[in-house]
């Protein structure tokens, strides 16, 4: 036994793995951190040798003779000792260590997640590779032999399964946070993948334990991952940054829980499986469909409460228009929109257009009103009347003034969608343009003998059009105005 249980190099065993889940050549890791391809199911691992084929008949014949002659215990022994030991060097070798949830507590987020990639890689190499190829040597050289080799195996196995657990314990236990639910659910789902192998290993009384581990670990992880959902809902609905996007444009919150949300749709069969753990009455879609609405919903009744911080109602309006665009351009662009449904889209296109239209009405009504013929003169016959002669002066002069500030106020905010850009510069010159065109055509002539007529129509109809296109453009425009 001691000379032919030796430990297998890691090289022996990446050989023994299917190509997609080998190292490449000066990477020391196998691409365990990402999340794997569906391909994997079918994936082929050979057994390790861990004794040459030929030795196992001998040692076969020689555990039937010292059972014959009652050295059960010897036997039992020395077999334990030098398969665990064997086992134990073999998963060290590999990078397999113990940690506790204090170690891992301690741990910087990109190590930690570097270990966890890791662990993924070691639990398969260990299950299918090394577990499995125990299984089988123990199974050969105690075939026919009167000897409780389920016991045995249990024994020389129980160090190193509780090493490879407990990593997985302490990350479930450790300190939730929103970036680690994706690794809580890859470690659920490689364990939920090896749960038939580690059933089949360990089956019988003795290894009951084993087994019990293996689903108590999986059933952890899913409840932390399921755990760190609802953290997640909260932390959105709260998250009280003050970081103010002082032109109007996207929210780095919105970014950020919509990127998260299209990650988790990368995990749909997998956050399927894990609904199912805790509740099988309803439909593992509908129940996606739910907690995805509600973070959607908890991040825009965050957007409202963002929205109130700015002083301009206009930009409160432009903001909401942009952030909600974006939240619907990027769920009708991802695999949420099969899930969150139509009916979500074109409400929420709805909630867009209201903004914009509310945004086009506190913004312009001021400066429509100057153009607006009501009130323009007291009189009938605003020619021969020297007051509305003046008013009609101070009206050109207001459009002037007002026009230049919203330019240099709005041409500083941004709405990042060019097709969103363009139609909201349309809106506003729909409204505007016919107005300013009107007020000049009638009131044009009572300014035009003056002796400084631009001082009034400063800006043609066609020179306003052209003034509209650097609305929304924010620093881009600073920038090539300088």
């Amino acid at each position: 036994m001691s000379t032919y249980s030796k430990p297998i190099e890691p090289d022996r065993l990446f050989d023994c793995l299917p190509k997609s889940l080998r190292p490449t050549k000066g990477d020391n890791e196998a691409d365990g951190g990402s999340h794997p391809s569906k391909g994997l199911e079918t994936a082929i691992y050979r057994t390790p040798t861990l004794v040459p084929p030929r030795i196992l008949p001998l040692m076969n014949d020689i555990a039937q003779q010292l059972v014959q002659a009652g050295n059960q215990q010897s036997c039992y022994k020395i077999y334990r000792d030098s398969r665990a030991s064997a086992l134990e060097v073999s998963l060290r070798k590999l990078g397999v260590e113990k940690l506790s949830k204090d170690d891992v507590q301690k741990m910087q987020w990109e190590a930690l997640e570097a270990k966890i990639g890791n662990w993924i890689h070691f639990m398969r190499i260990a299950v299918k590779l090394l577990l499995a190829g125990e299984r089988k040597i123990c199974d050969q050289i105690f075939d026919g032999v009167n000897f409780n080799s389920g016991h045995c195996f249990a024994e020389l196995t129980a160090n190193s399964v509780i090493t490879l657990f407990s990593f997985g314990d302490a990350v479930a236990k450790s300190k939730r946070s929103p970036e680690k639910l994706f690794v809580l659910l890859d470690m659920y789902e490689v364990m939920r993948e090896l749960q038939p192998e580690i059933d089949e290993i360990f089956e019988g009384k003795p290894c009951t334990e084993m087994r019990e581990a293996a689903a108590s670990l999986t059933k952890r992880l899913a409840q932390t991952a399921q755990e760190t959902f609802t953290d997640f809902e909260e932390a959105v609905e709260k998250d009280a940054s003050k970081t103010i996007v002082q032109d109007g444009t996207v929210h780095p919150l919105t970014s950020y829980v919509i990127n998260y949300v299209k990650f988790l749709f990368d995990y749909q069969s997998t956050l399927k499986l894990l609904f199912q753990e805790f509740d099988n009455s309803t439909e593992a879609e509908s129940q996606l469909a739910a907690v995805t609405t509600r973070i959607m919903q908890a991040l825009q009744n965050n957007l409202d409460g963002k929205s109130k911080q700015y002083k301009d109602p206009a930009l409160t309006y432009l903001f909401l228009m942009n952030n909600i665009h974006y939240m619907v351009r990027s769920v009708r662009r991802s695999e949420a929109k099969d899930i969150l449904g139509d009916d979500w889209i074109q409400r929420h296109r709805r909630i867009v257009q209201q903004n914009a239209n509310q945004y086009k009405r506190v913004a312009w009504a001021k400066i429509l009103q100057t153009l607006s013929v009501q009130g323009a003169g007291s009189t009938g016959d605003l020619s021969s009347s020297g007051v509305s002669r003046a008013t009609i002066k101070e009206r050109f002069k207001s459009f002037n003034m007002q026009f230049e500030e919203l330019h240099a106020k709005q041409s500083q905010w941004i709405v990042p969608d060019q097709e969103l850009r363009e139609s909201l510069r349309l809106a506003v010159a729909e409204v505007l343009l016919p107005a300013y065109r009107s007020f000049i055509k009638r009131f044009g002539n009572l300014v035009e003998n003056n002796k400084n007529p631009q001082k009034y129509v400063r800006y043609s109809p066609e020179a306003v059009d052209q003034l509209l296109g650097q609305f929304f453009e924010g620093q881009q425009w600073a920038e090539q105005k300088r």
